[in-house]
């Protein structure tokens, strides 16, 4: 005999999820109160991390029928929603969502209108990652410098670069500047147009070593 269960989710503590209650109710679904699953749990957190939810996947079983009032209940984005439908599919869980005019999402036109959001979210983040990129172009035209910010600023390098060229050692250089091993040699390979690799302490054993 199919059973008809309830997935209710709230994002803190000081919401309730009465209104989604009352809302599936409404709709003409009647879950009894064993059979409401209510939890609170940021939207952000997949599914497969909500001990709720988890819960309920042990209960159900085929023919019974999951009712949500958005599909933003089920997944932190439309890939985690879309992965949990199939899911219940595979199970034999039919899945209604009350904004979507309670079409069963696990039906041949659930399945589109999941095609179509994801689709959706599939374009966005593509758009995002392109305007990402094309504002990363116009900072570099712009001349900005990218990345993190230098340790050393533009007086403090300079005299870094001064006292490597009398020949001063890497650790007596970052002791006086306040700053690592690592930022001298790196400062030091830039200018020589070569990266560095050499550990800090290994450096210092060198020097110790020449001055000996």
């Amino acid at each position: 005999m199919s059973r008809t269960f309830a997935y209710v989710r709230v994002s803190t503590a000081g919401q309730t999820a009465e209104n989604q209650i009352l809302e599936i109710a409404a709709a003409g679904f009647a879950v009894e109160p064993q059979r409401v699953v209510s939890e609170t749990v940021s939207g952000s957190e997949a599914i497969a991390r909500r001990a709720g939810f988890s819960r309920l996947l042990d209960r159900m079983e085929r023919g019974d029928v999951l009712v949500v009032t958005r599909l933003d209940r089920m997944g932190r984005d439309a890939m985690d929603v879309s992965a949990t439908v199939a899911r219940l599919a595979g199970m034999g869980v039919r899945v209604h969502c009350l904004a979507l005019g309670g079409v069963v999402l696990t039906s041949s036109a659930g399945r589109m209108t999941m095609g179509v959001i994801n689709a959706v979210a599939q374009f966005e983040r593509d758009l995002l990652v392109e305007r990402t990129q094309s504002g990363l172009a116009r900072a570099r035209a712009q001349g900005k410098r990218l990345g993190r910010p230098h340790a050393l600023d533009p007086t403090a390098r300079a005299a870094v670069l001064e006292g490597l060229a009398r020949g001063e050692s890497l650790s007596s250089l970052a002791r006086r500047h306040g700053t690592s091993c690592q930022t001298v040699m790196r400062l030091r390979d830039a200018v020589q147009g070569k990266v560095g690799d050499a550990r800090c302490t290994e450096v210092a054993t060198r020097e110790n070593s020449d001055a000996g």
